[in-house]
């Protein structure tokens, strides 16, 4: 696995969980720093919409997806949120710091968050940023894993006070990731598949393996961990995610029975499609598992999400790829069609 160039010293005393205050959030312009609660999912989500439309237009959070954060076991909002409010009663900067489970081989503490347009260039990020990076050290340090531990954020290219801040603060940008898009009513090339192999739609029946699948496939991919049992289960039952649009690759195993070998998973976000442009899909997750690559599976998977997304009426189906993938996946998606947009940025600190 690729490792960033960046480094930071874990603090030794935050070894162990500081109240917000001891980590040291503090700005002239923001009367209160509190964690959030349940109570502020609807203005967590208008921020959120705002702080979208000048970063990201083109993907949105959800509402449900926030709601989802807050149940999720290994988020515990009274330590790993941060909401500061100006003067004024604005929502000014929003911050949460996550640690997944499941570090077989590295141990993550992603950072999500922004500052409100209307609030920037003050401090106020470098502000909510320190905190930030003080409870991912936290958190990993409570870990003590027997693994690597990163601290890991996103953003878009295009949000240029993020990608300075991050750097300033001590974050390197380890990987870019490349937002394509493909035009639906262009040609659908067909795939001939190897006959022990079949594409079928995705049935709740078959989630159990296909999560499997997901993990299996994504070992080798760039700062990627299995996904914990709930979080793959919020994923697959949320309102946005499209069974009718997404795909499974079957083939006999072993033991005759059949096996989950590859996936093509597709939501669609009808709130994304007013700064799109276009109404469209979006294909989250496509992987084939070890041993069954090179049999153009990933492409027969593809194909028949965008013949299903056609027949849907949508207009584009879009996805993100690590530009550096270990797979090819970059050429692959550009061999059925998809061209480049927009990159999104991935920073880390390694402690």
């Amino acid at each position: 696995m690729e490792r960033p160039t960046g480094t930071r010293t874990a603090t030794p005393s935050r070894s162990v969980a500081l109240p917000i205050d001891a980590l040291g959030a503090s700005h002239p312009e923001i009367v209160r720093w509190r964690p959030a609660t349940v109570a502020d999912v609807d203005d967590l989500w208008r921020f959120t919409r705002i702080v979208g439309k000048a970063d990201h237009p083109h993907h949105l959070t959800t509402r449900e997806g926030i709601v989802r954060d807050f149940g999720l076991s290994y988020f515990d909002p009274e330590q790993d949120s941060l909401i500061g409010v100006a003067r004024d009663g604005t929502l000014a900067a929003t911050g949460m710091v996550m640690a997944p489970p499941r570090r077989e081989t590295l141990a993550r503490s992603i950072l999500v968050g922004g500052v409100h347009p209307d609030y920037r260039g003050r401090g106020i990020g470098q502000e909510l940023l320190t905190w930030q990076l003080g409870r991912a050290e936290q958190q990993l340090a409570i870990a003590a894993p027997a693994v690597p531990r990163w601290i890991l954020a996103y953003t878009d290219e295009a949000a240029y006070r993020s990608v300075r801040l991050f750097r300033r603060l001590g974050m390197e940008c380890a990987r870019y990731f490349q937002s394509l898009e493909r035009r639906l009513d262009q040609p659908i090339p067909e795939i001939d598949l190897p006959g022990d192999v079949r594409v079928i739609r995705y049935t709740p029946q078959l989630s159990r393996a296909a999560h499997a699948a997901r993990n299996s496939s994504f070992r080798d991919h760039w700062a990627s961990q299995p996904m914990s049992d709930e979080a793959w289960d919020s994923f697959v039952t949320s309102r946005i995610f499209r069974p009718d649009l997404s795909s499974l690759a079957l083939a006999a195993g072993r033991d005759g029975s059949q096996q989950v070998v590859g996936f093509a998973l597709a939501t669609v976000n009808q709130d994304d499609w007013v700064n799109q442009g276009y109404t469209g899909s979006h294909v989250d997750l496509v992987g084939v598992i070890d041993g069954w690559r090179g049999k153009r599976i990933a492409r027969a998977l593809l194909s028949a999400h965008l013949r299903a997304a056609r027949t849907e009426g949508l207009a584009r189906a879009t996805l993100i790829v690590d530009s550096e993938s270990p797979t090819g996946a970059l050429n692959l998606y550009l061999g059925m069609g998809f061209t480049p947009t927009t990159r999104r940025l991935a920073f880390t600190v390694e402690l």
